[in-house]
């Protein structure tokens, strides 16, 4: 008789001054394909993590870790400041201390935005319903993020909202679940789309304006080992004076369009182009403007399950 596997221990099977104790020390983390040793020394910062990060596996040691970051505060002469390091090396400047949780986010996905070239890595939102995954390519405040936040509350399975990641020569997107980073009105919106919501301190005076943080879905994190097909590409675009309207759109288009929301496209030559083309050509693309998430997210829905516009 084969035994089941048990279960992962998980940060919110610690108490949250035991993980404000390994954290300060060196905590390993699996985020999705990727197994993160992170270190944190910054005053006030655990618990905010303890929550954002409860679902998460803990991944003891020995192990081999995708990378190593770390957040520290320097308490010198004048404005206190924190400095984010990956493997002992600081990929940008000191930070104002009040910006340290944004700090470590954006941190986290700058390392796997510059390490991870085994992928091809498209900057988009990923989410999937019904084994069906879709792509949310978009520049900054097409709404992307509140999109793909809206969608995950509503019982889609959140994949990334910041990354669409594959292997080359495949269609299949990788689970890459972490906290969703909210800016300025958008946290209000989705305040008020589900007041349940776990969402944590709002960071004023960032680069991006205000930053909170929305916790990933339980199940999401959970089945973060499981990848699914993608079956649609959908470039969304907030516009407050339309309704929701999907519109079908040349795959050539949503070629192009796709091919300039990567990361790495240029660096995987060939097998870049090649995986964006095969992409394309096994999805419906389509371009999405919307103006309210009550309507967006059940258009979204409605068209995944009838798959016809």
């Amino acid at each position: 008789m084969t035994r089941a596997a048990a279960s992962p221990v998980r940060v919110g099977d610690l108490s949250a001054a035991e993980f404000a104790d390994r954290l300060a020390a060196g905590v390993g983390l699996g985020i999705g394909p990727f197994v993160a040793k992170i270190c944190v020394e910054v005053p006030g910062l655990a618990g905010h993590l303890y929550e954002l990060y409860r679902d998460y596996p803990l991944i003891e040691e020995p192990a081999v870790f995708s990378f190593h970051a770390r957040l520290i505060q320097l308490n010198g002469i004048g404005r206190r400041r924190v400095r984010f390091s990956v493997d002992g090396r600081v990929p940008h400047e000191d930070m104002p201390a009040e910006h340290a949780l944004p700090v470590l986010e954006w941190g986290i996905n700058l390392v796997v935005a510059l390490r991870s070239h085994s992928f091809l890595m498209l900057h988009a939102a990923v989410v999937e319903l019904d084994d069906a995954a879709m792509l949310l390519p978009a520049t900054p405040g097409a709404g992307k993020t509140t999109l793909c936040a809206g969608l995950s509350l509503a019982g889609w399975r959140l994949f990334s909202d910041e990354f669409g990641l594959l292997h080359p020569g495949t269609c299949d997107l990788l689970p890459v679940p972490r906290p969703l980073a909210l800016k300025n009105e958008s946290i209000g919106v989705i305040r008020s789309f589900d007041p349940e919501a776990y969402i944590g301190p709002e960071t004023p005076g960032t680069r991006k304006g205000t930053v909170a943080h929305l916790r990933p879905p339980s199940q999401s994190v959970q089945l973060a080992d499981s990848p699914a097909p993608a079956r649609h590409i959908v470039f969304p675009r907030w516009n407050p004076d339309v309704p929701s309207t999907l519109t079908e759109i040349p795959k050539s288009d949503a070629f192009m369009l796709l091919a300039t929301n990567a990361f790495n496209y240029d660096l995987l030559g060939e097998t870049g182009f090649e995986t964006v083309k095969l992409l394309v050509e096994g999805a419906r693309c389509l371009e999405f403007e919307y103006s309210d998430l009550n309507n967006a997210v059940p258009a979204l829905t409605d068209f995944v399950r009838r798959d016809d516009i």
